[in-house]
């Protein structure tokens, strides 16, 4: 036998209680708060994955163009690099330069040289490298990735072992 169904759609579903409904909104605020907030302090903790740039030498600057205590933030395939005359360098001697990625190693933040302390300084977290990488304070977990440098004709070119 065919029934058929005399009440309209309306009727027929479950009506909410308003103190439900005003629940479930209450219980979904306070789960998207938890998540916005467990998901940075993660995020601060685990330094993202270091990948490599798929250069292996570029020209960074010209010979002469840092003057001693200077440093130059320049691209190194899709990365930031950075390039620094010691104090008191001799601006032709690839020996006086250093390099580094100019990447910091705990949240990516593009890091600088400051001349007035004589180290590469994160801005983000006030992490500080020496000008051998190596972390001094602040909360990067790992030292600076170090290229090698070299100077050809008037060129100073920063290489990569790892592509």
């Amino acid at each position: 036998m065919l029934e058929i169904d005399i009440y309209p759609l309306e009727m027929r579903l479950e009506k909410v209680s308003r103190r439900n409904a005003i629940n479930i909104l209450l219980g979904s605020g306070i789960a998207a708060l938890g998540a916005g907030t467990i998901y940075p302090i993660i995020r601060y903790i685990i330094p993202p994955a270091e990948s490599g740039s798929g250069t292996s030498s570029v020209s960074a600057a010209k010979v002469g163009e840092l003057k001693p205590n200077e440093g130059k933030i320049f691209k190194f395939g899709d990365k930031p690099a950075i390039l620094v005359l010691k104090a008191g360098g001799d601006p032709s001697s690839a020996a006086s330069y250093v390099a580094f990625t100019a990447v910091c190693t705990h949240l990516g933040c593009t890091v600088q040289y400051r001349a007035d302390i004589k180290n590469i300084w994160c801005a983000c977290h006030n992490g500080h490298y020496d000008l051998n990488g190596m972390v001094i304070s602040g909360p990067p977990p790992t030292p600076l990735t170090a290229y090698t440098v070299a100077i050809k004709g008037e060129e100073i070119f920063v290489s990569s072992a790892k592509a």
